[in-house]
Order: structure tokens, then C-alpha cells, then sequence
């Protein structure tokens, strides 16, 4: 075997060196990759058993572990394997290892995923090792693993072969593995204050609950147009109708027709709430909450790093209105305003470039996005949004131009939107329609009045609170992830070859 294994390598092309080994491993050893093999323990169960072995000790354990070839010194008499868990050090010797498992040691090559049998010691050194028996190929890989100190360079090759990118980066690993978690405890969280998860469809008929361009598909045997949701909003308050639960929430999938930035991407996950009998300020109590147990679940503290940046999950957050905000940063006082022209005479003395039918909510976010969004850097509830731009949450007590609803923010991102619901179903239907015929008069055609929905409404919803959270910017902050791809296990990207 070793005659031929060094004919193979006189091939200057390492993958059909690998090619030829799996060509000869089958000649010799038959299947390379066998459907049965069982470990009797992972790498990290392997290091907390043995932790307390002594040096130089050896111990009369013999146990199965596998994983993938990371590292391989002395001709493979000491190679590291890894497995989701850890790592593990191989020791070969002719002291310890039959002739036929070292047989093998010249056919396996870095990036190979083997089987080890052996015996349990700990190094001079105090490396804890598996003086190898038994060494079983188990997957005989035919492409090269990326240098491992640089691992992949190139950012965009990082995304589009994920599966190196975590094979190779450590902090991709942990990020994705962090993900998991922060998503099950929001789904814990959440139980924990009483809501029931249930599941809203992704094709729709008719798209709504925010507003953005859908993606469009056919159905064959239903012969019609459907579209991915851009939002589970509506089905989730006819859930709120039907008295099946005073909670409920949905960690969904959404799917919007718009441009990709480090903080957007065609697909992402949302999580939405409902809560009945509760009002906006319910909703910022429950942010605070979530957002401290989430930030201790993953780091132990509500004290985190973003970047250059130290910040502070510890509730209560900040709170202020819009229009206050505004004021502090510009001096333009839009409650005194009276009409649509003052506001937009106010902003252009101002320098702000304003659209000329533009309304004083208009003039007001706007002005409030140039101006303050960017100083939010510690988590901050800014709430009282012109009701221009918020149809669906009801309108402030004394304040008509204003609603109930706020908008969470951390590094002057947007993370989390909530109202007081709107829940006169007249209303509802009043300020649904012009929204429709603003859409239409925007070019968006398929855009449909929800009558289902609408109905719904017309049968009573309970007054409520209701929350959105962007999760995957949230497991940014959490993680420390500069861009929403960092986070997104397979994002969207430009075809190869464009």
C-alpha cells in the first residue's frame, strides 16, 4: 500500500491525489463510506470524562469517537480530529497501533472523516489522547481544506460555501451556534410570559400586514397567482379573533422583493406578538425583558460589545417622542404646526430636501431619520409616529396627528415595531382602503383589499398590543456581526458567474 500511495502523489493535483487514494482504499479496503459506525461518545463528552486524568496516566478505557481531520503530525502519528464538539488528539505507534490501522496513516489526508478505537491516556504534556487501535475511514473527502490560519479570505466565498466558512472560522461556528440558542430562548422567553406559538401561512392569496413588494409565484392546480408573505400580521390578529389564545406569537419566515445591505436580505426572520388587553406600553416592558434575557442567556450580562461600542440590554430603556426628539436635535417644534405647509416650510429653512406634497408626519420622519436615528446607539424606544405613516395603531389621546406605537432601536438600527392595535373594524376598513389606493397609484397593481381579514375584524378583536422584532438584527447586536450575512446561514447572493 505504501508503494503505490507514493506513486500517487507524484500528481501535482491534490485532488486527484485524493482521487487515487480513493480509488486504492476501495481496492483494499473496500467501502470508504460505511452506512454503520458508532461512537460511543462526542469529543466534548470525551474531555469532561476524562478531565481529571492524571499526566503521563493512562487509563483501561477503550472507547469510539470520530471526527474530521484537522491536523496531522510525524507522518499521521498524531493527528487532531474534530467533531461538532471539540477536538481530539490521535496517537498511532507501533507500540500501540496494529500494522493495518498504520497501514492507513498515508491515505488519509486533511479534511478526511475517520473512526478511532483506542485506548484513553493523557500526555507528558497533559494532552488528553486515544492511543488508536482501530482506525476506520469513514468519509474519504476529494476536495482540500482552506489553509486553516487564514481560512477563507475572500467575504463573498465565505457566503456562498457556508459550509467552509464554519469548517475553517471558529467565530462562524460559534455565531451560528449562538443563533440556535438566542432563538429558542426567545421561543422560551416568550412561553414563559404566556404566549402560544402557532404557524401562519407563507403563501397568501392576497399579501399584506406591511408594506413592501412580495414575490409572486403560480399555483398549478389552484390556477392562481400567490405570493410569499411579507408579513404574518394579519392572520396572526384573526388568530387573536377567534379567542384561541389572549397571546400568541409566530417566529416566521418573511420574504420581501427588495434591495440586499448588511442590515437587509430577501429572506429573514421576524418574530410577532400579539398580546390582548395590553396597550403599546405593555409591549416595551415585554422588549426590555426579552432583549435582558436574551443578552444574559448568551454572554451572562446585559453588558455587551458591539464593535467599538459597549452596550446595555439593562431595561428600562429610554423613551422618547418623536416629535421631542426631533425638537432636541434640530429645534423645529412640529406640535406647533398646524398644516402641511408649515411643516414643509419648516424643514426646507431648515436644509432639509423635502417632497412638495409631502405631510407634516412626512416631514417629521423624515427629518427624524436624517437627523436622530444615527445618535441611537444605546437601546431606545421612540415612540408617538405620525400617524401618516402608521395606519393601523391608534391614535394618541388628545393628539390625533400622533398614534400609540414606538419603534426600538440599538446602534442606530431598527430593531422592534409596536402599537396599540387599531380595532375599530370602520376605521380599519377606512384606512385599509387608502392604502390600497395609494399602492395603486404607486404602480402596485396586485395589490388586494384583505376582506378575510377585514371580516374578521368586523367580528370584534379585542383591544391589543402588537410587536414585531427583526430577529436576525437582534442576533447581530447579540453577536457581534457587522453584516445581516454574518448571521444568515446560506444568504441570498448574485449568481456565480455574474
Amino acid at each position: 500500500m505504501t508503494e503505490q500511495t507514493n506513486e500517487t502523489a507524484l500528481s501535482s493535483d491534490p485532488t486527484e491525489v485524493r482521487r487515487q487514494k480513493l480509488a486504492l482504499l476501495r481496492e483494499t479496503v473496500g467501502d470508504v463510506y460505511p452506512a454503520h459506525f458508532h461512537r460511543t461518545m462526542t469529543n466534548a463528552e470525551f474531555a469532561e470524562k476524562y478531565a481529571g486524568l492524571e499526566l503521563d496516566e493512562t487509563s483501561d478505557d477503550i472507547i469510539t469517537v470520530a471526527g474530521r481531520v484537522y491536523s496531522s503530525r510525524n507522518s499521521g502519528m498524531f493527528m487532531d480530529i474534530h467533531d461538532a464538539s471539540g477536538k481530539i488528539q490521535i496517537f498511532s505507534h507501533k507500540d500501540t497501533t496494529p500494522e493495518e490501522a498504520r497501514a492507513l496513516l498515508p491515505m488519509i489526508d486533511l479534511g478526511d472523516i475517520i473512526g478511532v478505537k483506542g485506548q484513553v491516556r493523557r500526555t507528558k504534556r497533559g494532552e488528553l489522547t486515544i492511543n488508536a487501535h482501530e482506525i476506520t475511514m469513514l468519509t474519504k473527502t476529494l476536495l482540500p481544506m482552506p489553509e486553516k490560519y487564514h481560512g477563507l479570505a475572500d467575504i463573498e466565498l465565505r457566503y456562498r460555501k457556508r459550509h467552509l466558512d464554519i469548517l475553517t472560522n471558529e467565530e462562524s461556528k460559534l455565531r451560528f451556534q449562538q443563533r440556535s440558542k438566542i432563538i429558542s430562548g426567545l421561543r422560551r422567553f416568550l412561553e414563559g410570559e404566556g404566549f402560544l406559538e402557532v404557524e401562519t401561512p407563507m403563501l397568501q392569496t392576497v399579501y399584506g400586514g406591511a408594506n413592501a413588494d412580495p414575490f409572486k409565484t403560480f399555483h398549478n392546480t389552484l390556477k392562481m397567482d400567490m405570493y410569499l408573505r411579507i408579513a404574518p400580521e394579519l392572520f396572526l390578529k384573526r388568530t387573536l379573533v377567534s379567542g384561541l389564545a389572549d397571546k400568541v406569537f409566530e417566529v416566521n419566515r418573511n420574504f420581501r422583493n427588495e434591495g440586499v445591505s448588511t442590515r437587509h436580505n430577501p429572506e429573514f426572520t421576524m418574530m410577532e406578538c400579539y398580546w390582548a388587553y395590553a396597550d403599546y406600553e405593555d409591549m416595551m416592558g415585554l422588549v426590555e425583558r426579552m432583549f435582558e434575557t436574551l443578552a444574559v442567556g448568551i454572554h451572562g450580562t446585559t453588558d455587551l460589545t458591539f464593535g467599538d461600542k459597549q452596550l446595555s440590554f439593562k431595561g428600562p430603556f429610554k423613551r422618547v417622542p418623536m416629535p421631542d426628539a426631533v425638537k432636541e436635535a434640530t429645534g423645529i417644534d412640529f406640535l406647533s404646526m398646524k398644516t402641511d405647509e408649515e411643516a414643509r416650510t419648516a424643514a426646507k429653512a431648515a436644509g432639509f430636501a423635502v417632497e412638495k406634497d409631502w405631510t407634516w408626519g412626512e416631514c417629521l420622519a423624515f427629518i427624524f431619520e436624517e437627523k436622530v436615528e444615527g445618535t441611537l446607539i444605546q437601546p431606545s424606544h421612540v415612540t408617538h409616529f405620525p400617524k401618516d405613516i402608521s395606519p393601523f395603531a391608534k391614535e394618541v389621546p388628545g393628539e390625533p396627528r400622533l398614534v400609540e406605537r414606538f419603534e426600538t432601536y440599538c446602534n442606530a438600527w431598527e430593531v422592534g415595531n409596536a402599537f396599540s392595535e387599531l380595532n375599530d373594524p370602520e376605521e380599519q376598513r377606512k384606512r385599509m382602503v387608502e392604502q390600497l389606493e395609494q399602492a395603486h397609484s404607486r404602480g402596485e397593481k396586485d395589490k388586494q383589499l384583505d376582506d378575510e381579514f377585514l371580516d374578521a375584524i368586523d367580528q370584534g378583536m379585542p383591544p391589543a398590543g402588537g410587536l414585531g422584532i427583526g430577529v436576525d438584527r437582534l442576533i447581530m447586536l447579540l453577536t457581534n456581526a457587522p453584516s445581516i450575512r454574518d448571521v444568515i446561514l446560506f444568504p441570498a447572493r448574485r449568481n456565480k458567474a455574474d
